[in-house]
């Protein structure tokens, strides 16, 4: 399966074009202000939840039924001056799904220049509950990391993928499984579960 497009869902049955900048910014300028209930990307939580050994049922949106969107947008037209995918022109998009009892975030970053992980610190160090020391040298690994590199978190709930793009430009997904200090899916299975969704976008 391949890429990023406008289709609305969080499925696809093929026939996308590959992940590239552009159509990674035109995706989330199609994701209104206040969010959407779908994601507009192509994951399959449920076969990415199997093919790393998860069990438990899998979808989108979170665990608890609640007034908050599946779907957020950052960066491409909405970008303000000073803001750092403003400054390397980008954009991101985020999803919620659910494992289990687990909320799942899925974050799909690309930007014009290295690296396109940057503007996810502060989502690494909250989701990870990971000290300066160890966001800093957390970040400085995965920017570093080649196309398909996994990167996990020392704490184990939280992996990196730099991505594979159609034409110029920087790429990650970051994927982020329950909260820091929770009985979460062990590390091989966080980065086994964050490969096999980078590998439905590209």
């Amino acid at each position: 399966m391949t890429a990023a497009t406008l289709t609305a869902g969080c499925q696809s049955d093929g026939g996308t074009a590959p992940l590239s900048l552009n159509r990674l910014t035109e995706t989330a300028d199609g994701v209104p202000p206040e969010g959407t209930n779908t994601c507009p990307l192509p994951y399959d939580m449920a076969k990415a939840a199997k093919a790393a050994g998860l069990d438990a049922a899998a979808g989108p949106g979170p665990v608890q039924d609640s007034d908050a969107p599946v779907a957020t947008a950052e960066g491409g037209k909405r970008a303000k001056p000073g803001e750092p995918l403003a400054q390397n022109p980008g954009a991101l998009v985020s999803c919620t799904f659910h494992i289990g009892r687990d909320d799942v975030q899925v974050h799909t970053v690309a930007t014009r220049k290295p690296h396109a992980i940057a503007p996810l610190a502060p989502v690494v160090g909250a989701l990870a509950g990971a000290s300066t020391d160890d966001l800093i040298s957390y970040m400085k690994k995965a920017g570093n990391a080649a196309v398909g590199e996994v990167v996990v978190t020392d704490n184990g709930n939280v992996a990196a993928v730099r991505l594979k793009l159609d034409g110029d430009g920087d790429a990650f997904l970051l994927v982020g499984v329950g909260e820091a200090g929770s009985a979460a899916p062990d590390r091989k299975q966080v980065g086994d579960l964050a490969e096999a969704l980078a590998g439905q976008v590209e």
